[in-house]
């Protein structure tokens, strides 16, 4: 699946038949439920997991929370803006 055809599947319903947890979250929050994405993060054991939650603390505005987060995943908080942020996560989940 490309970055186009994800950001196109969020026109359904339901995410896509087959999506690992990370992108089933980031799909989530590409729908505007941020509740179900960070509920799927809390789930999603070691980097990944840590900064899918990292970023979904800084989109609440929580910034300490995801300053920890961000640690936790091995990262700097982005300079980058948070659909700029989206669009990175998405393509390196993508990848792997």
């Amino acid at each position: 699946m490309t970055l186009p055809e994800f950001i196109a599947s969020l026109q359904s319903a339901e995410p896509p038949y087959g999506l690992t947890p990370a992108l089933t979250a980031m799909w989530w929050d590409g729908k505007g439920d941020w509740d179900a994405a960070h509920d799927i993060a809390q789930e999603i054991t070691g980097s990944t997991g840590s900064y899918i939650h990292a970023y979904l603390h800084r989109k609440e505005g929580d910034p300490g929370n995801a300053a920890y987060w961000y640690a936790r995943a091995g990262r700097k908080i982005p300079k980058s803006s948070l659909d700029e942020e989206w669009n990175d996560i998405v393509m390196e989940l993508l990848r792997s």
